[in-house]
């Protein structure tokens, strides 16, 4: 699974699934604009949100680049997760799922 390029018909299937949309950036930037229907988890702070994310559906988790949500990844996929998905940077996604 390793370097998978994400689409909007992916990510819309998985959530159709019951996906759950995690996006690490900070407060603030997800203030100032988030995809629809994401949830705030900052990596800074992920340990303590982590227990809300549900096992059994899949979880698709993004930053600014990309680069945070790898290192999430990792560390969901260390602790026995297996539906993880980094879909990488926002700007890609912009225009499917829009607020």
């Amino acid at each position: 699974m390793m370097n998978q390029t994400y689409n909007c018909s992916f990510i819309q299937s998985k959530l159709n699934e019951g996906g759950q949309l995690i996006d690490v950036r900070s407060v603030m930037e997800f203030n100032q604009g988030a995809l629809e229907g994401a949830v705030n988890m900052p990596i800074d702070r992920f340990q303590f949100l982590k227990d809300a994310i549900d096992h059994s559906k899949p979880v698709l988790l993004y930053c600014r680049t990309g680069a945070r949500s790898g290192m999430v990844k990792n560390y969901l996929d260390q602790l026995g997760f297996n539906q993880v998905h980094n879909i990488g940077g926002i700007n890609q996604f912009i225009g499917c799922l829009a607020l």
